[in-house]
């Protein structure tokens, strides 16, 4: 197979300044043939700045002849775009989260098995080679492991992309905002069985599902590595008016506990995301930076107890680009040169935990409100930088 001709739905902050540039990185595995949005403005900083053709809509681009797509549009357009897609027999990359439930999940993996595609999620922290890592410096068995602690502070995208040349997409019109919000509100109602209000909404759509997605799948592949099933749901909290998520899991029938918090902290210049595994004599952490932040080295230290002493070891693996990295494994995947990672499957197991969360995070169903809340900050907000394309 030759060079794979992709197109790229969605013309936001996520694809002005990681996939459209990474893919025009990678020009010995992938031809670029387009882009689609329904922002003029994102139109043409595409155009004027890479020299890529654009389409306003996601049929004018599957009009191309195309191998495969990658969608960076709004959440709530990734089943449908996917959809369409795989019934065009094109390989899918999507951006996380693939659907805000297991159950329309499963309708993608029914197209892409008819299909006979690949369908990857971008969950970046697993090409990362310290979270590789991390996977064969496992300290300990899983009789061994007591405690997973996941800490997220993040200020969203604005300290770190300032030195970039990008464009919002300002000129969407209202009304499809509208459309594309209500879509997004009987997804989230359909997935979480529940109607949240709007701090809880709010606090799904960003806290749980746009941030802490990354380190469920990420904490998920090691428990996997130590061969330990998934826990049982002790607790939950959405606060800080949605910019707060909280929830803990039981492992090991009680043996192990897994906690795990993401706080907007919308005005401190600061980002701080660390997983953290505790075992009986040892402790293994992950410290990222922020994604935007592009080959800056994640920070793997592993503490071991010697006797009465302490060793600490500071690894450092490589400055690879997780970025890069996982469209180097989508490519591969397409190819036949190595198994596809990153599964709808695994999404679905995500997802699965995080409606687990929600729910119980609510007393009781509550709900209030019509605001557009994410989708609105999606595309025209500094942060969740995906932007959108209708169908």
């Amino acid at each position: 197979m030759g060079r794979i001709r992709v197109g790229v739905i969605g013309a936001g902050g996520i694809a002005q300044i990681e996939h459209v540039p990474n893919l025009l990185r990678l020009r010995d595995r992938f031809e670029l043939l387009g882009v689609c949005d329904p922002s003029a403005i994102a139109r043409d900083f595409m155009a004027d700045r890479y020299g890529i053709a654009t389409f306003e809509s996601v049929e004018h681009l599957l009009h191309v002849p195309l191998d495969a797509v990658v969608i960076a549009s709004p959440d709530a357009l990734h089943k449908e775009q996917a959809l369409s897609a795989l019934a065009k027999g094109l390989h899918v990359f999507c951006e996380k989260p693939l659907c805000y439930g297991s159950a329309d999940i499963a309708e993608l993996i029914a197209q892409r098995d008819k299909a006979g595609r690949v369908l990857q999620v971008g969950y970046m922290k697993r090409f990362d080679p310290a979270f590789e890592a991390a996977l064969d410096l496992l300290p300990g068995d899983a009789s061994a492991l007591r405690h997973i602690c996941v800490e997220v502070t993040d200020p969203d995208a604005w300290p770190f992309i300032r030195h970039h040349e990008w464009r919002r997409g300002d000129d969407v019109p209202r009304p499809l905002i509208a459309a594309v919000a209500r879509k997004q509100k009987e997804q989230v109602a359909r997935a979480v069985g529940l109607k949240l209000d709007d701090a809880a909404y709010r606090g799904f759509c960003a806290a749980f599902a746009s941030s802490l997605v990354h380190d469920v799948n990420a904490v998920h592949g090691l428990l996997d590595r130590l061969g330990i099933e998934d826990g049982e749901v002790t607790g939950a909290a959405l606060y800080a008016g949605g910019d707060g998520g909280h929830g803990s899991v039981k492992l090991r029938g009680g043996q192990a506990l897994w906690t795990m918090t993401h706080l907007t902290v919308p005005r401190l210049p600061d980002y701080r995301e660390r997983i953290s595994l505790y075992f009986d004599d040892a402790t293994l952490e992950l410290e990222f930076p922020s994604p935007w932040l592009n080959h800056q080295p994640t920070r793997l230290t592993l503490k071991r107890a010697r006797g009465h002493q302490l060793h600490v070891e500071d690894i450092r693996v490589g400055y690879e680009e997780a970025f890069i990295e996982e469209l180097k494994g989508f490519a591969d995947a397409i190819t036949g040169e190595a198994p596809q990672r990153n599964t709808a499957e695994e999404a679905a197991r995500d997802m699965d935990l995080l409606c687990a969360l929600a729910r119980a995070s609510i007393p009781s169903p509550r709900f209030s409100g019509e605001r557009e809340g994410p989708i609105a900050q999606q595309w025209e907000g500094e942060g969740h930088m995906k932007r959108g394309v209708p169908a």
